[in-house]
């Protein structure tokens, strides 16, 4: 098994667009760039409104601030994934054995939970609170999971330049 990942390793960063990334002058600096905007678009969006849940600006409704905000972090994700896979193919062999990687990729998923979770079940209970205006708690240990989550993956993809 450990074999077949190591060729599909090997064949990902010996294909034309790694090799093609890799020896263009710009391409991967280009990839870099898009990568990181998408990552300040989606985690800040979701940071904002993680600091809403946790009792900040309380003057703004946390309705109306989910669907101004939300969809940023929805058009973050456009930007994040497919520019994150080309990169991840450039230097495929190193990256699929480092742990830091793999690290990354499980708070990704995650992450990716705790979003599902939120907006499935305690989003929903959160409108039809009785007491509108209050933040129940599911709500702020969501809110505080995400934070902590999304630091975290920033951490390893910067470790993972070095």
């Amino acid at each position: 098994m450990l074999l077949f990942i190591a060729d599909i390793l090997h064949w990902l960063e010996n294909t034309s667009w790694a090799i093609g990334i890799r020896q263009s002058l710009w391409l991967y600096p280009v990839l870099e760039i898009v990568h990181l905007t998408g990552i300040v678009i989606l985690v800040g969006a979701a940071f904002m409104f993680d600091l809403r849940l946790l009792g900040f600006s309380n003057n703004l409704s946390v309705y109306g601030l989910a669907r101004h905000l939300l969809p940023w972090s929805q058009r973050g994700l456009l930007l994040i994934i497919p520019s994150g896979i080309l990169l991840f193919i450039t230097n495929s062999q190193t990256l699929g054995t480092d742990p830091t990687f793999w690290l990354k990729m499980i708070l990704l998923i995650l992450a990716a939970i705790n979003v599902l979770v939120f907006h499935k079940w305690i989003f929903k209970h959160q409108i039809n609170s009785k007491a509108q205006g209050k933040i129940i708690l599911s709500s702020k240990i969501s809110a505080l999971i995400s934070i902590m989550v999304w630091v975290a993956i920033i951490a390893c993809g910067r470790l993972l330049a070095y």
